[in-house]
């Protein structure tokens, strides 16, 4: 039943929009009706420039437009709009910050920034955290769902979210921002970029800080307020060595300090939890083009590492609740990441590229925890546990070809193998086929592949719970879909029917207290998609996603039940209008239905009710140099919570103000 409503509702979609937009007699594969555009070019999806109706690989993209006219503060809130997108935040701005794509755990999904992998490896589930992300000097980003392993390895069992820095061009360019807004908010940040002779040039340094408000939700009667301080850096630099050949290095820092709380919900406060975060990652690569283009070459070294700090001491506030049995606490993570990777691109005439590669990851992580109950409780006064510095490593090889044919039908199929110090080899394979029918302007396509995610240090080594047994984390996704483009109006409409399962998930078993692998999962569902830009003054986003996330681990009471705090259904609406060659005005609907979350105090399942949030921006630019900008989140001033017992913001105000000099 749930399959034939599914395709009910992709063949209605598609019909209604043929009716809606009268498509033109034949579309031409021509400059003249916009085909082969810039912002028609997509690279995550095969690791090689490809115009967009090549591919059949499910991709996003949210471009420098869309990223200027939001006037959003984080990517977190950029990625919450997105189709296929569910998402939680621990609390406000500063907390953990989650994105599942599909329905998927969110340590399924790699993110890249700048051909860096940035999932935590000090973090037990190697996930990445969106809280500390700004926008500030991001070009654009990718957003590719399905089982991605045969290109990117492990992590992208479920998907791939590409970041991407801006490139510096043309004369010097220098730009100021300063904001305030609701929670004593505010934000100032300086950008640099362009370019001199062979050498580009793009930089940021930024600092954000709120007083916030409770992470533990206040309608549960906590008043003490979470605040935090982000500090940023990033910078790109290119030198061009020669007409076939440059090298580019890429760098980030972060550091950040966010109060938290312990517990969700009523009691929840604690005036005394601590979180600190420093992240640095850097990057150094070059390309090499051989043989008049023929032969394209990227090799790349990177470094990523993470440490993060938590403390809490509530012996030393006025504060005495049932729930602190550990009265003082002190946690240490440091994760490091090594990656050396090399590309090879082979253009095989007009209808075919040959992309065959090589990376090899170490990680390296160590954790250090110590908990002392100062008062008479039931539980064991003091707590110490310790990783020493522990590390493995992989080393995986991988090949594409993509081939086109009559520039009507497309495919790429890779296979890939890995091999991991731990647990020995693993296969992965992926076949993209799509085929275009000019006449209509309207492309079918398909993909199957599978993924895989190798056990974290903490799962393999930890003295409490860690195996180092463990075998990786799997997935096999496939997708169907149809799309529609209307060329003279800029609009392009899709529907895409997916399904995956993830075997081998990381459990607990209860005998020996190990990691073991026992855990699956299913998720499918369908996607809706349209995009249009009519006019020169005005854009249009919509999507909707209807997903089916459940839980089939077996010998488990959680059986066939929903996934936790995954929306069965999800429309995303973005609308933008240049009212004036000055004035933009953006507006934004996420709407979600209801979820199933868990009372950690009872360990029962409870229902998060569905909600909707309208936001509003606007810039006017008083001087070509000068704009003001206005932002304003949560316009209906919804009461909802993403995790059980943790708060949102309600109706935010932010405005400021942006000088830039050419």
């Amino acid at each position: 039943m749930y399959k034939t409503n599914s395709f009910l509702i992709l063949f209605l979609f598609m019909f209604s929009l043929q009716s809606i937009f009268p498509q033109e007699s034949e579309i031409q594969k021509t400059d003249s009706t916009g085909f082969y555009r810039l912002n028609d070019v997509v690279v995550t999806a095969t690791k090689t420039p490809t115009h967009y109706f090549e591919i059949a690989n499910s991709i996003s993209v949210i471009d420098s437009k869309q990223i200027q006219n939001s006037n959003s503060d984080n990517i977190f809130d950029l990625l919450k709009n997105e189709v296929g997108i569910t998402y939680t935040q621990q609390g406000g701005n500063g907390t953990l910050s989650n994105i599942n794509i599909r329905g998927a755990n969110s340590s399924y999904t790699l993110v890249l920034i700048d051909g860096m992998e940035m999932n935590l490896t000090s973090d037990p589930g190697g996930v990445f955290d969106f809280s500390g992300l700004p926008v500030d000097n991001i070009d654009r980003i990718e957003i590719l769902r399905g089982p991605q392993s045969t290109l990117y390895g492990s992590d992208a069992m479920a998907g791939v979210v590409n970041i991407i820095t801006k490139t510096g061009s043309g004369s010097p360019k220098f730009s100021l921002l300063t904001e305030g807004g609701s929670y004593n908010t505010y934000k100032a940040q300086f950008g640099l970029n362009g370019e001199i002779q062979k050498l580009n040039y793009s930089l940021s340094v930024s600092r954000t800080g709120s007083d916030g408000f409770s992470v533990a939700d206040k309608d549960s009667g906590n008043t003490e307020k979470d605040g935090y301080t982000f500090n940023n850096l990033s910078a790109l630099l290119g030198y061009k060595l020669s007409e076939n050949s440059r090298i580019n290095f890429y760098s980030r820092f972060i550091k950040s300090d966010m109060d938290n709380d312990r517990f969700g919900g009523r009691f929840g406060d604690d005036p005394t939890y601590i979180t600190k975060q420093e992240g640095l990652s850097v990057r150094i690569e070059g390309k090499v083009k051989s043989f008049d283009g023929l032969w394209d070459q990227k090799i790349g070294l990177s470094f990523v590492r993470n440490v993060r700090k938590n403390s809490f001491d509530t012996s030393a506030a006025s504060i005495n609740y049932p729930f602190y049995y550990n009265d003082y606490s002190t946690a240490l993570y440091d994760g490091r990441k090594y990656k050396l990777d090399w590309q090879n691109d082979f253009y095989l005439g007009k209808t075919n590229i040959l992309t065959a590669g090589f990376d090899y990851e170490t990680d390296q992580s160590s954790s250090d925890y110590y908990a002392l109950n100062y008062s008479e409780k039931p539980f064991a006064p003091e707590i110490i546990s310790i990783l020493p510095k522990e590390e493995a490593s992989i080393y995986g090889i991988y090949i594409q070809h993509q081939f086109n044919w009559n520039n009507a039908f497309f495919i790429s199929a890779g296979l890939r193998t890995d091999h991991h110090n731990k647990f020995g080899s693993q296969f992965t394979y992926r076949i993209s086929p799509a085929f275009m029918l000019w006449e209509t302007g309207t492309k079918i396509k398909t993909s199957i592949g599978t993924g895989f995610k190798a056990p974290s240090l903490f799962y393999l080594y930890d003295p409490a719970f860690g195996n180092e047994n463990l075998k990786p984390e799997k997935s096999f996704g496939w997708d169907l879909g149809i799309e529609q483009f209307l060329f003279s109006s800029k609009t392009s409409a899709g529907a895409t029917f997916f399904y995956n399962s993830f075997s081998e998930m990381f459990g607990f078993d209860f005998i020996t207290f190990k990691t073991i692998n026992i855990n699956k999962a299913i998720t499918k569902g369908i996607e809706l998609f349209l995009s249009s830009e009519p006019t020169n003054w005005f854009r249009l986003k919509l999507n909707y996603t209807m997903l089916d996330a459940r839980d089939l681990s077996p010998n488990s009471s959680n059986y066939d039940t929903n996934l936790l705090r995954r929306a069965k259904h999800k429309v995303g609406v973005l609308a933008n209008f240049d009212i004036t060659e000055k004035v933009n005005l953006n507006s934004e609907l996420i709407w979600l239905t209801r979820r199933d979350d868990i009372d950690f105090n009872t360990y029962e399942r409870v229902e998060l009710k569905g909600y909707a949030l309208l936001n509003v921006a606007a810039h006017y630019d008083i001087f070509n140099f000068l704009r003001l900008n206005v932002r304003v989140e949560n316009l209906l001033d919804t009461k909802y919570q993403e995790v059980l017992g943790y708060g949102t913001a309600g109706l935010s105000v932010y405005g400021g103000i942006r000088l830039l000099i050419d």
